[in-house]
């Protein structure tokens, strides 16, 4: 691709619904010093995709959405060192603007691929992985022996925390909103699963654990959810809250935490994570190898470049399994 050659965009025009994502063409743009320009192979779909079309966390409009991708440096800025063009890369975290057939990136996102790890991997784990990462090792370390409850088990971020919890030494529960989803959690190693959206959750934790609690609840979920994970979890033990799939997360009273229950509460974000170059760089080392040990998120649906509407749609309505990539 020639700098005057075109490039296809999803692009969001408005707050709301994806009737405000359109399928437009600009020019391909040729790199700045000390940034690279990446054709993507494959581009991963977040939930802070939504978010961003949804206005919780906003963006300058026009804006291109996407945080992940993966592909093949196509063209350099001057300045630029230690990449090369045909060179394997992935990258996750801001700026958005992965939902296009190439963008340029500033060269410190990049991170290099082994030759075994593939495109579309690459681009179905980064931002989870990344996520990951942060949650099993910075928000609390996970070790042998360590009960942890994973909400969502059985989607693309749930996929890798199941993997790389077992990984890590951990038994783990997960909660599902089908058995169909339920099967898939077990695939991914998961040792228990708490079966639907109206599971008496507290009380079959409480059964799992003999009345003890889980040692570290990740709530993706939000909504009514998270002061079922609060309740769930042991005395001095700890929840995270990193996402609200299911609504907003409620006021919540630090009475809910302490000090009868002893809690830490933490509200980790992946993308002031990604941000922190030194912290990114060492987490996606982390993932690269853990990647290689077969530790990754599972590929649940492809789409073409021109159905991200579709694909956000799916996902918001929790339509889907593992992670969603985009094709273009």
């Amino acid at each position: 691709m020639n700098p005057s050659e075109q490039k296809t965009i999803v692009r969001m025009i408005g707050i709301g619904g994806v009737e405000n994502l359109e399928v437009a063409q600009l020019p391909s743009e040729q790199p700045v010093s000390g940034m690279v320009r990446v054709r993507h192979l494959a581009i991963g779909v977040n939930f802070i995709d939504i978010y961003h079309r949804t206005g919780l966390y906003p963006l300058s409009l026009p804006a291109i959405l996407g945080v992940e991708g993966a592909g093949v440096v196509e063209a350099l800025g001057d300045d630029v060192s230690g990449f090369s063009i045909g060179d394997r890369v992935a990258y996750a975290g801001a700026p958005a603007g992965a939902y296009t057939t190439a963008r340029s990136l500033p060269v410190s996102r990049l991170i290099k691929l082994p030759d075994g790890i593939e495109f579309r991997s690459a681009a179905a784990s980064m931002l989870k992985g990344l996520t990951a990462h942060m949650l099993l090792t910075r928000t609390y370390a996970v070790k042998p022996g360590t009960t942890l409850l994973i909400h969502g088990a059985a989607g693309g971020l749930g996929s890798i925390l199941v993997r790389w919890g077992k990984h890590l030494g951990a038994t783990v529960i997960g909660t599902a909103g089908s058995a169909t989803k339920a099967d898939i959690a077990r695939g991914y190693g998961a040792d228990h699963v708490i079966v639907g959206r109206d599971a008496d959750l507290v009380s079959e934790v409480g059964s799992l654990t003999h009345g003890i609690g889980v040692d570290y609840t990740i709530d993706g979920i939000g909504g009514d959810t998270l002061l079922k994970s609060l309740a769930c979890t042991r005395r001095f033990g700890t929840v995270a809250s990193i996402g609200q799939a299911a609504g907003p997360i409620p006021l919540l009273a630090v009475e809910e935490i302490g000090p009868i229950r002893s809690l830490s509460l933490a509200r980790p974000s992946v993308m002031a994570y990604a941000a922190d170059l030194p912290s990114y760089h060492q987490a996606a080392e982390a993932l690269l190898d853990v990647m290689q040990k077969g530790v990754s998120a599972e590929i649940g649906r492809e789409y073409p470049l021109s159905d991200a509407a579709q694909a956000q749609s799916n996902l918001e309505a929790g339509r889907t399994t593992g992670s969603l990539l985009l094709i273009p």
